[in-house]
């Protein structure tokens, strides 16, 4: 029997001709992102499932597909899958990890660049035509924040924790970390929460989302940032209380912030973030280079085509099913 396989999106890379050839694959090709609906019912009837991020894999969903034999998805966070409903019923879930490690680094790393030296600020300055003779310049025009010799505090010292600190390091930054399960990493002062906040200049958020980390940067956390400090987070959305972020900015306690995801995708034009000046803000496009993406989709196909074999996924997010 030829196993059917919904692809949730056309996707990049030199593999997905392979698993054409290994499977009948229903393409969505749009507009725009599938839909609940829409995916509930391209799904239906269909032994695997290869996602990206924006689609929601719940577990009333995947309650109504019995044939489902795999899920890949084109991401490393899989906070939009129901990962236990999944591993009850010991179906695969494969991610494409380590790929988009230095990329996604380079994205929070040029938030950080922008947010502090108003780079956006500027840009909109000089385009709306207020560069003009009799506003040009004075010792403090456009003044913002050395980055160099400054201290940053990486939340979150995994792979793109560190590829995060070792950029700093060639900034000469002082560089402190923080991970849920303590770890020593070569040239990163490893502290407390707390402590990172209180003295760091800039804070980068790294870790993934979970129930552990779900407004792990609240009010509270925010509070005890250091005054005039910066706050980048290319993580994902939820892990910040974005109006407790938004009081902090408006107050002037925090100086800048540099966000490439929110809680909501895509984000309400209504979100308080997005009236600030100072706030520097992406959609979510921490991996969106043109090779790192076609790695991506290749993992994601690898994943699949291991599932459809019968063997075990190269990348598996849940491994605990294989015994």
């Amino acid at each position: 029997m030829t196993k059917r396989v919904l692809v949730t999106h056309q996707l990049p890379g030199e593999r997905f001709h392979d698993l054409c050839a290994h499977c009948d694959v229903n393409v969505w090709m749009g507009p725009g992102l599938l839909s609940a609906e829409a995916l509930r019912e391209e799904l239906a009837g269909c032994h695997g499932l290869l996602c990206l991020l924006t689609d929601r894999i719940t577990a009333e969903l995947l309650a109504q597909m019995p044939d489902l034999e795999f899920v890949s998805s084109m991401s490393v966070g899989v906070d939009h899958v129901d990962t236990a409903a999944l591993s009850a019923r010991n179906i695969p879930l494969g991610h494409t990890p380590g790929v988009l490690v230095d990329t996604t680094a380079d994205t929070a790393f040029a938030l950080m660049m922008a947010a502090s030296r108003r780079v956006v600020e500027a840009d909109h300055f000089v385009r709306q035509g207020n560069w003009t003779p009799e506003n040009a310049w004075a010792p403090d025009f456009f003044t913002g924040k050395d980055v160099s010799g400054a201290t940053l505090g990486i939340v979150g010292m995994g792979a793109i924790g560190q590829a995060m600190a070792r950029r700093a390091q060639g900034f000469g930054m002082r560089v402190l970390g923080w991970n849920r399960s303590p770890r020593d990493v070569a040239g990163i002062d490893s502290v407390d929460l707390d402590k990172l906040l209180a003295e760091s200049d800039f804070v980068s958020i790294h870790v993934a989302l979970a129930d552990e980390t779900r407004m792990l940067i609240n009010a509270d956390k925010i509070a005890l940032m250091k005054p005039g400090s910066v706050l980048v987070n290319s993580a994902r959305g939820g892990i910040v209380d974005e109006d407790a972020l938004a009081q902090a900015l408006l107050s002037g306690h925090l100086y800048a912030a540099g966000i490439d995801v929110f809680e909501r995708e895509p984000v309400p034009t209504d979100n308080p973030l997005l009236t600030l000046p100072n706030v520097v803000v992406a959609p979510h496009i921490g991996s969106a280079t043109v090779n790192t993406r076609a790695r991506m989709a290749d993992l994601a196909v690898e994943n699949a085509l291991a599932a459809l074999a019968g063997e075990r996924m190269p990348h598996c997010f849940n491994p605990q099913i294989y015994g």
